[in-house]
C-alpha cells in the first residue's frame, strides 16, 4: 500500500484533499453546491474532446472547465436563471463527453477513468500540474476570503461596504474550475462532487466559525480520500466509488451529532 509506485497516488488524493476541503467551505456557505456539480462535467468534455482529438486530458479538462465556468456566470447573472443555465449545461456536457469518447476505441476503460478517476495511474507530469492549479486555486482564495466570506453569508451587507460581489462570484466560479481540473483526474467527474460539499457541509454543521470549519473540512476531506485510496488499493475497485460513500458517512454523522446537540 505505501509502495514506491503509490508515491504519486498518495501525493495526489492528499493535494485534492486539502483544495476540495478548504474551496468547499465557500461552495456550502455561498449554496453553490450545484456550481461544483456542474463545472466537473464541462471538464469531462473537455477531456473526452482531448481524448478523441490525441491530446493531453489535463489541458483538455482546464480549458473546457474554464469556458463552463465563464459560461455559467455570463448566461446566469440573475439567481433565478442561474440553476436553469446550471442544468441545462450540465446535461449537455454530460452527453457531449459521452458521446464524444463513443468515438474513440477504447470507449469502456475512458469512461471509467474519468467519471469515477484513476487515482492509481497519476503520471509525474499530471502530478505537478494538479498541484500548481490546487496551489493556485487555494491562494486566491485566500486573498479574496474576507470579502469572499462577507458576500457569502451577508450579500446586502458587502454590497453597502462597496463589495464587488458578482465580481467575487466570477472569481470563485474560476477557482471551482481550477479545482476541478486538479481532481477529476484523482476522483473523477461524477464523484468530485460529494468532496467538495459533504466534508465541508459537515464541518458547517459541527462549527460555527469559517476557519474552524475549514481545518475540520480539510480533516474530514483527508480522513475520505485516505481510506478511499487504501480500499481502492486493496480490492481494486475505483476510488471514487470509496469516496462518495466515505464522504456520505460523515455527513451523516455529522448530521446526527448536530442534532443531539440541539436537543
Amino acid at each position: 500500500m505505501f509502495d514506491a509506485y503509490l508515491a504519486n497516488t498518495w501525493i495526489a488524493g492528499t493535494v485534492v484533499a486539502l483544495s476540495a476541503g478548504i474551496i468547499g467551505v465557500f461552495v456550502v456557505l455561498r449554496g453553490d453546491s450545484f456550481l461544483a456539480h456542474a463545472i466537473p462535467h464541462g471538464s469531462f468534455a473537455g477531456a473526452a474532446a482531448a481524448i478523441y482529438l490525441g491530446v493531453s486530458s489535463v489541458v483538455g479538462m482546464g480549458l473546457a472547465a474554464l469556458l463552463s465556468a465563464i459560461a455559467i456566470s455570463l448566461l446566469g447573472r440573475k439567481k433565478q436563471r442561474r440553476d436553469t443555465v446550471i442544468a441545462l449545461m450540465l446535461v449537455f456536457l454530460l452527453a457531449s463527453g459521452a458521446f464524444l469518447l463513443s468515438l474513440s476505441n477504447d470507449y469502456t476503460n475512458q469512461v471509467y477513468a474519468l467519471l469515477f478517476g484513476q487515482v492509481l495511474a497519476v503520471a509525474d507530469c499530471d502530478l505537478m500540474l494538479m498541484t500548481g492549479l490546487a496551489l493556485l486555486g487555494v491562494l486566491i482564495v485566500a486573498l479574496i476570503a474576507r470579502p469572499l466570506l462577507l458576500s457569502s453569508v451577508m450579500p446586502e451587507l458587502a454590497e453597502a461596504r462597496g463589495i464587488h460581489s458578482r465580481l467575487i462570484g466570477f472569481v470563485f466560479t474560476l477557482v471551482i474550475a481550477a479545482i476541478t481540473t486538479a481532481s477529476v483526474p484523482v476522483v473523477g467527474a461524477m464523484l468530485l462532487f460529494s468532496l467538495l460539499v459533504a466534508p465541508p457541509a459537515a464541518a458547517c454543521l459541527l462549527c460555527s466559525r469559517p476557519l474552524r470549519a475549514g481545518m475540520l473540512s480539510c480533516a474530514f476531506s483527508l480522513l475520505c480520500m485516505w481510506l478511499s485510496i487504501a480500499l481502492s488499493v486493496m480490492t481494486d475497485m475505483p476510488v471514487g466509488f470509496f469516496v462518495a460513500l466515505a464522504c456520505a458517512c460523515i455527513y451523516a454523522a455529522a448530521k446526527i451529532i448536530a442534532m443531539i446537540r440541539a436537543k
